[in-house]
């Protein structure tokens, strides 16, 4: 019989939660986008975009650090492929 303070199992998460490395390579690549949406006009960069590059890098420094047990060799690769990228999305801008 079912216990009646557990959720049924259709509502049961079935998977371990978003892993860190995605959330953050996630979040670079909209946080640098949006940056470069709003910051840039005619081809050159606002001074502010770098602010939030900064502030970006603190972040990443930061979540690295708090999340270390977390990354094994994949998610670090992934990791390292993903902050690569970034300088295309620039160059692409």
């Amino acid at each position: 019989m079912r216990d009646p303070n557990q959720p049924p199992t259709v509502f049961k998460r079935r998977h371990f939660g978003t892993p860190a490395s995605f959330t953050i390579i996630t979040t670079n690549y909209i946080i640098v986008a949006v940056g470069l949406a709003i910051c840039t006009s005619n081809h050159h960069i606002h001074w502010f975009f770098w602010v939030i590059f900064g502030l970006l890098a603190v972040y990443n420094a930061y979540s690295l650090y708090k999340n270390w047990e977390e990354y094994d060799k994949v998610s670090l690769a992934a990791y390292i492929i993903g902050a690569a990228g970034l300088p295309l999305l620039f160059l692409m801008f």
